[in-house]
């Protein structure tokens, strides 16, 4: 297995000297950031969205849709294996967690069935701060 896709492992020491304290938050504890206060929920910029934890490629500015929910929105990973999914049952709901493959970060979390006309029919609901986006320079 190569370095880009090898299981990402450190204590939470190391995380929290790593990544600011929203990062943090967001990333390892699955806090939520405010709905349109990321860099990301508007932004149109070609290129590829990596985990701001680790690098992984995870999305595409070619799945990203606008869904007017306040945080960014993916109608698929980049990589199908990018990305792991888990039940959620806090806040007295249940939903779909979306982690980082790598590391285990907390992204966000996919909604199914709700009309947007994706071809996936899903919206990954991600955080910002849990994004790094890489622009593509050659598409002007």
């Amino acid at each position: 297995m190569d370095d880009a896709r090898s299981p990402v492992e450190k204590t939470e020491r190391e995380w929290r000297a790593e990544l600011s304290p929203e990062e943090f938050a967001v990333l390892r504890q699955a806090a939520t950031e405010r709905p349109w206060s990321g860099e990301y929920v508007s932004t149109t910029t070609v290129g590829v969205y990596h985990c701001r934890a680790c690098d992984a490629e995870l999305f595409r500015s070619t799945e990203k849709f606008e869904s007017h929910c306040g945080w960014p929105s993916f109608y698929d990973p980049a990589d199908s294996s990018a990305v792991t999914l888990h039940e959620d049952r806090s806040l007295g709901m249940i939903r779909t967690e979306v982690r980082c493959a790598r590391c285990d970060s907390h992204l966000g979390h996919v909604f199914r069935g709700e009309g947007y006309p994706t071809p996936t029919d899903e919206r990954y609901c991600i955080n910002s701060v849990a994004l790094r986006l890489e622009a593509d320079d050659s598409v002007a």
